[in-house]
């Protein structure tokens, strides 16, 4: 289920998705959005299934379906989406071009361990795995796509059974790796020259740490020169944690904030589909980001009833309840426009007004 959250703050729960997305036959414990194309949704679920799905339709756009023996235990895009990586619990790492529907690469066992593996792409195309040694160690490693079979480099870093979780930061090459029960966020820079990834620091903390998200670039405070933010989930709380490089002139840094992805599709869903690639629209973040008002998302599905019929000789119709002539099926859609919009019209009525309370209530706080 796809929702939509609103600008303004809401009064009352919200309680209806935009558009509801079926197609899993288990359940579904992935879910990544399209970095370029707009309103492209991945899904993986323990079907050993992807779907790719059009949510401005709600309608499934691919399924690769044969590619994965067994449990899928992550997906990741290259930076334009034209590429998946996905780790498996068949100890295999795949390249994967979905609208080919082909595996154009793949690698058998990139750690020799029996845990889980996770890859993502970072930059050139080369890929990055976390995972296990045969000694249970916890490994990092760095491949490229053109030389699959041997790794650019391999690192052991410590015995701890957590999974490590990659987040990479395009913008400064960093690689942030939190691990699952751990109370540690190590961070390394990935490099051109030897020995490609390089160990920068480790933030520590007393609670172990359940889960990690991160925040956007262009969610980041750059008068504080705040270089990454997580989100660290707790048993029963969720803890911001803060990266600042510290400057002492209270300018903008150039060089700490090169201009960054924006929110802004650079291609339709149906673009994307055809074949057609493009690079992410980028924004500056000098002024810091101010999002766009309105950007909400507008599902549309085909109507059946849309497609009239043909016009031609009307037969006469019985008088029974389930017959409609011609102008009366004409009236009765006619009827359900207008209170559509009348409804659409009160929607729109009731978030102003409530828009309006927030502001009130924010004022007299």
């Amino acid at each position: 289920q796809v929702w939509q959250i609103p600008d303004y703050v809401p009064v009352r729960n919200i309680t209806e998705p935009v558009v509801t997305l079926e197609g899993h036959s288990k359940r579904v414990s992935i879910i990544s959005w399209h970095p370029t194309a707009r309103n492209v949704l991945l899904s993986a679920g323990c079907d050993n299934l992807v779907i790719l799905w059009n949510v401005g339709t709600g309608e499934m756009l691919l399924a690769l379906d044969d590619m994965h023996t067994d449990l899928i235990y992550n997906v990741g895009w290259n930076r334009n989406g034209s590429l998946l990586v996905t780790t498996c619990k068949d100890k295999k790492v795949r390249v994967i071009d979905p609208r080919k529907q082909q595996i154009i690469a793949e690698k058998t066992k990139p750690h020799d361990g029996t845990r889980p593996i996770r890859a993502i792409f970072v930059a050139d195309g080369k890929i990055f795995t976390t995972g296990f040694s045969r000694m249970s160690e916890r490994q990092l490693g760095l491949w490229d796509l053109n030389n699959f079979e041997e790794p650019i480099a391999l690192q052991e870093m410590d015995t701890s059974n957590g999974v490590l979780l990659p987040f990479y930061d395009a913008d400064s090459s960093i690689v942030y790796l939190c691990g699952k029960g751990d109370s540690s966020i190590r961070y390394f820079e990935i490099t051109d020259e030897a020995p490609y990834v390089h160990y920068l620091n480790t933030y520590s903390s007393k609670e172990p740490q359940r889960g990690m998200g991160f925040m956007p670039k262009r969610g980041l405070d750059v008068s504080k020169c705040e270089i990454a933010r997580f989100f660290k989930l707790h048993e029963r709380k969720c803890e911001p944690i803060v990266m600042t490089v510290p400057r002492k002139s209270d300018l903008f840094q150039d060089d700490l904030y090169p201009d960054t992805p924006g929110p802004e599709p650079a291609l339709e869903a149906d673009e994307w589909l055809s074949g057609k690639d493009a690079e992410p629209i980028l924004i500056s973040l000098r002024d810091g980001y101010v999002p766009i008002k309105n950007r909400e998302l507008k599902v549309v599905k085909k109507n059946i009833l849309d497609s009239k019929p043909p016009p031609g000789p009307r037969r006469r119709h019985s008088t029974c309840d389930s017959d409609f002539s011609q102008p009366a099926l004409e009236e009765v859609l006619e009827e359900i426009r207008a209170l559509k919009e009348t409804v659409q019209a009160q929607e729109k009525r009731i978030s102003d007004l409530e828009n309006k309370l927030g502001q009130f209530t924010n004022g007299t706080d």
